[in-house]
């Protein structure tokens, strides 16, 4: 029966599935990381506060997880119902990242010398994360931050990506836009400079698609 409380206590069990708290999930689905305190979920004056249908929607996008995963939870199956399919995709740093030898001309993994890393979320089969190192990518993204990167995923502008250079330089920004001549990107770090790189000197642009927190 679908209820304040059941979808609330769905919520609450999705952030706990995927290993987190309920400010950790708001946060991954870009909402405020006060969205699901427990004192929001009554009005001031005591009525119940439901989720909005696109707070939903953003969290389920967020975790990877399915409609029918929520709705499960919702009618409180969750203690029988299986978890949810984990998937192990290679790991590297940044700096090796830059190195030569880890991906093929389309910028997707080969080569030896990958770690794996098993992750609470659905990923596709060419998918693979890298670590974020150093604070280049603050405040968004932290050292030790695991990316995962989708190539030959379609971007658009306003995506999270990560840029790789023919000089091996390997950079995490904000697409501002791409066309034949160049790729334009803004620093996620506001001490870092924006950057305007010629298509000549760009070996791969690939989306990211998930960031532990």
């Amino acid at each position: 029966m679908l209820s304040h409380d059941s979808v609330w206590a769905a919520i609450d069990a999705l952030a706990e599935r995927y290993s987190l708290s309920a400010s950790g999930l708001a946060r991954r689905a870009g909402l405020d990381s006060t969205a699901f305190n427990k004192s929001k979920r009554l009005s001031s004056d005591g009525r119940p506060r439901w989720p909005s249908t696109e707070s939903l929607a953003k969290i389920i996008e967020a975790t990877g997880a399915s409609l029918e995963e929520f709705t499960v939870l919702v009618e409180g199956r969750s203690a029988s119902a299986a978890p949810p399919p984990r998937m192990a995709v290679p790991l590297l740093g940044f700096a090796q990242a830059g190195a030569g030898g880890f991906f093929d001309d389309a910028g997707y993994p080969s080569g030896q010398g990958w770690d794996l890393i098993e992750l609470p979320a659905r990923a596709a089969e060419t998918s693979y994360a890298l670590m974020v190192q150093g604070d280049s990518m603050l405040p968004l993204y932290r050292n030790g931050d695991v990316l995962i990167v989708e190539p030959g995923a379609p971007t658009r502008k306003g995506d999270r990506v990560v840029v790789k250079t023919t000089a091996g330089e390997v950079m995490a920004k904000v697409l501002d836009r791409q066309t034949a001549k160049s790729v334009v990107l803004v620093s996620l770090n506001p001490a870092h400079p924006d950057r305007d790189i010629p298509m000549s000197e760009v070996e791969w642009v690939a989306r990211i698609v998930w960031a532990s927190q």
